[in-house]
């Protein structure tokens, strides 16, 4: 995303002196401002609406079902701003744990709303690395059916993007910056560390 708020926000949160709070205050905000570019081609219909002044019509939203799909932990630190835009979607959770020595997600909970098959679904996860969690993730939701899935991310690594679109070349990536790559230990370079850690203050 080419936008100089993100960008300043980006880079606040990159600083290793920033503060659990302050860190999940700017991710909160950067969410937001991701979540704008992730929605604007969802389908609208036409009401009519009267105003103070007299009846029209105007659009809006042609669904009312929407499911944020957090992977667990760190994706839980984008619900709070995806809710703020979105108050009225449902949440739903996966929780993957990424082997430290394979590098390989595996998956610990899943959890979602009756229905969300049907639904647009936007996956959640402030770090795309390997691409392996999103990857899985995606996998997962499509065996249940699922065929409007979207992903949302802050940071990632080229590696990680590529991935994604030769493994889901169907399911557009929304995020806020691509970084130079990965390290030996499969961390985003320059990055802003662990976002899970930074989140809830575990680091």
């Amino acid at each position: 995303m080419d936008h100089p708020l993100i960008e300043a926000k980006l880079t606040q949160m990159r600083n290793e002196a920033t503060t659990p709070p302050e860190f999940r205050s700017l991710l909160r905000e950067v969410t937001l401002l991701l979540g704008f570019e992730a929605t604007r081609d969802l389908p609208t219909k036409e009401v009519t609406v009267k105003t103070p002044i007299c009846e029209s019509t105007f659009p809006t939203l042609d669904a009312d079902f929407f499911t944020l799909v957090p992977i667990l932990r760190a994706g839980l630190g984008m619900v709070e701003g995806m809710l703020e835009l979105m108050p009225f979607a449902h949440v739903g959770h996966i929780g993957l744990v990424r082997n430290e020595e394979t590098h390989v997600p595996e998956e610990y909970y899943y959890k979602m709303p009756p229905g969300f098959e049907h639904s647009v679904v936007l996956v959640l996860d402030p770090m795309l690395a390997t691409g392996g969690s999103a990857i899985d993730a995606i996998s997962r939701l499509k065996d249940r059916g699922c065929q409007n899935i979207r992903l949302v991310n802050i940071i990632g690594a080229p590696e990680g993007v590529g991935a994604v679109q030769q493994a889901h070349p169907d399911v557009d990536i929304y995020i806020a910056a691509v970084d130079e790559g990965l390290n030996e230990n499969a961390y985003i370079v320059p990055g802003l560390g662990d976002a899970g850690d930074r989140i809830f203050g575990t680091c």
